[in-house]
């Protein structure tokens, strides 16, 4: 076999991982929007602001207790299992219950009996009900991130996958059903019906993954049997340690970035306020817009890039502890280049047709089309930090990603003091210093990726192109619009709209070479698209 085609071979093994993951976040997301269109229907812009305050408290305890925890492992096991060490691997596995599951103990109880004086530091009395009906929910997730973690490290995506569709379609039935029945008492009540569903869907995921795991055992009891003689065996405290390591800036730099939430949900509220220019009752629909609408559509896109990193990280590790410098830096550029081709024109395409598709999403709370406007950027902002920083850890930088956000943060922090005061901005204000927040961080990160690395990065590529590719898209997606739109209806046009500006891009990006045709077969049934591509004339 020859060095190209291994490569090629590699490469198209990374790129399938990625797709797996990518493929189930997109369906995740597609199935929040579906049950987030009737919940916030049922509690209402009020009802977002409270359920999204709840949720961002767990959100945060949650990353502290056990987010970073697949990152970690699946870092530490894929080294592991490169050098073949699979015992050492298992001992990662065993250890990282323990911590786990007494994390996610301490967080719930500290959740569920300290949820009141927790809501009122955060100006936010009415989500007591939403934090209790979290609680069990860190317990229930931190298990099951290690489970995730440890077949993500085996370069194994799938039971990642399928059980976070489980996860989600669980806690879209049970969210609305809930929200449903209790909104009718009242609103607070409402928006913890709606939390309720997590904590259902997570114990769902963590079945399905528990599934996979006992179907791997086999494999894995094999494997420690035909491990090579003489291979140091770590011990727990080793493997203890190495985790606490590897894991803490992991969890410390998502911390920051997840902090980003909650100073939105402290300054806004209390900004808003201090300016004279709004009631609580009015800051609160205005921060349940920022949360329910412009957070939830601009994560959508956002998923590709976060699977892309989940896969980079076992990928680019396992190059690393080889020695093939060659093929890490063909991976940096691959889910760079992949990531941006997709987060740009999302970006666009949300900031051109905001209005639009809030009018089709929430047709009785069509307000904050503003907000996706001067916003929608930060999706190409994050989605880039995102890859860099899963590259980071891959290549053992995990430092390097938290001093990243913590600028990031601070900014964010100043920009909000400043903007959200001034009445004519308010809630704007803490979009615009999103936007600030991820792209300092993005600056940051690359600079050190580049030197600790020595990749150049092909921005041509990576940013370049598709940066043109989606101007024009945009533009299209106007014109488009206002054609399409003197026939049908706003969701018809909107659809039709959005069909079109996928056309447009895909053209404009083959035709300046922004796609490639070894890019196109490097995704799944990509060989369908060369085909086409070439009947039709656009590819050679």
């Amino acid at each position: 076999m020859s060095a190209k085609k291994t490569n090629k071979d590699k490469k198209g093994s990374f790129i399938i991982q990625a797709s797996v993951l990518a493929a189930a976040s997109l369906i995740v997301r597609f199935i929040g929007f579906l049950y987030r269109l009737p919940l916030t229907e049922l509690i209402g812009d009020r009802g977002n602001a409270i359920y999204s305050a709840g949720y961002y408290i767990y959100t945060f305890l949650l990353i502290l207790s056990s987010a970073g925890l697949p990152a970690a492992i699946s870092r530490l096991v894929s080294t592991r299992i490169a050098k073949g060490e699979y015992r050492n691997a298992q001992k990662i596995f065993r250890v990282s219950m323990i911590f786990a599951g007494a994390a996610g103990a301490i967080g719930m109880l500290v959740l569920f009996f300290f949820a009141e004086p927790i809501a009122k530091m955060v100006d936010s009395p009415n989500s007591v009900y939403c934090l209790q009906t979290l609680a069990p929910t860190l317990l229930i997730v931190g298990v099951m991130s290690v489970y995730r973690g440890y077949l993500q490290g085996m370069n194994i995506m799938t039971p990642t996958a399928v059980s976070q569709i489980f996860e989600q379609v669980f806690n879209a039935v049970f969210s609305v059903y809930l929200a449903w029945v209790l909104v009718k008492q009242s609103i607070p009540l409402g928006a913890a019906g709606g939390t309720a569903g997590t904590g259902i869907g997570a114990l769902a995921g963590l079945i399905v993954v528990m599934i996979f795991y006992n179907r791997m055992k086999p494999e894995i009891r094999h494997n420690m049997r035909i491990e090579e003689k003489g291979i140091y065996q770590e011990t727990t405290g080793e493997a203890f340690k190495k985790l606490v390591v590897t894991a803490f800036p992991i969890i410390a730099g998502t911390a920051v970035f997840s902090m980003t939430n909650l100073i939105d949900m402290k300054m806004v509220m209390s900004g808003l306020m201090s300016s004279g220019a709004f009631t609580e009752a009015e800051a609160e629909v205005l921060y349940g817009q920022l949360s329910g609408k412009y957070v939830t559509l601009t994560t959508f896109p956002v998923s590709i890039s976060s699977a892309m990193a989940t896969a980079a990280i076992p990928n680019i590790a396992m190059a690393v502890t080889v020695g093939n410098k060659k093929e890490v830096k063909r991976k940096i550029n691959t889910a760079l280049k992949l990531a941006m081709i997709i987060s740009i024109p999302a970006a666009v395409g949300i900031g051109v047709l905001g209005d639009q598709i809030l009018r089709m999403l929430f047709p009785s709370y069509p307000e904050g089309g503003v907000l996706l406007k001067v916003g929608a950027i930060s999706i190409a902002f994050l989605s880039f930090c995102q890859i860099v920083t899963g590259v980071l850890q891959g290549i053992g930088k995990i430092q390097v990603p938290v001093i990243g956000a913590l600028l990031g943060a601070v900014v964010k922090i100043a920009l909000n003091w400043i903007l959200i005061r001034i009445p004519s901005i308010n809630v704007v204000g803490a979009v615009i210093s999103t936007d600030v927040c991820y792209l300092v961080a993005s600056i940051f990160n690359v600079i050190m990726l580049m030197r600790y690395t020595k990749t150049r990065v092909n921005f041509s590529g990576v940013l370049i192109k598709p940066t043109i590719g989606s101007i024009i898209m945009g533009i299209g997606c106007v014109i488009g619009y206002k054609v399409i739109s003197l026939v049908f209806g706003n969701t018809i046009s909107t659809l039709l709209t959005i069909i079109v500006a996928v056309i447009i891009y895909l053209l404009v990006m083959i035709f300046i070479r922004g796609i490639t045709e070894e890019d196109l077969l490097s995704i799944p049934k990509g060989r369908i698209l060369v085909r086409v591509f070439k009947k039709i004339g656009l590819l050679k």
